[in-house]
């Protein structure tokens, strides 16, 4: 089970836009991400090289602190607010919910819940 003092230095690497890191500090090596009812990704490695080919793949991110961080045990939501500028110059947006499943102090399981019909929709910056 997290403390929650771990919990907000996983949600600071992430606003600090180490994603990459942030999966490799604080994922299990079993760790798995899903993408609202997709097949999931399977191994730290694997989430990491998938997450630095996101990356690569736009001008920028810009990750927002997020509105909610709950606690409970084991499970751990977080309301994050991503806007990715591509690489047109477009900014879109995506707000999501990850639930997450740790083991000790280590993210074992991860689903991001969104709306997948307003996911990544243009905005004005």
């Amino acid at each position: 089970m997290p403390d929650r003092k771990r919990v907000a230095a996983f949600v600071d690497a992430v606003v600090n836009g180490d994603h990459a890191d942030a999966i490799r500090d604080y994922y299990h090596e079993e760790a798995s991400m899903q993408e609202n009812d997709a097949e999931p990704r399977q191994g730290r490695e694997v989430l990491i090289k998938h997450e630095r080919a996101a990356l690569a793949r736009v001008q920028s991110i810009h990750t927002h602190p997020p509105s909610m961080v709950l606690v409970d045990g084991d499970h751990v939501m977080i309301a994050w607010r991503f806007d990715m500028t591509d690489q047109e110059g477009i900014t879109r947006r995506l707000n999501e919910v990850a639930v997450q499943t740790w083991r000790g102090d280590r993210i074992l399981t991860e689903k991001f819940i969104y709306d997948s019909a307003t996911a990544w929709q243009p905005i004005n910056t």
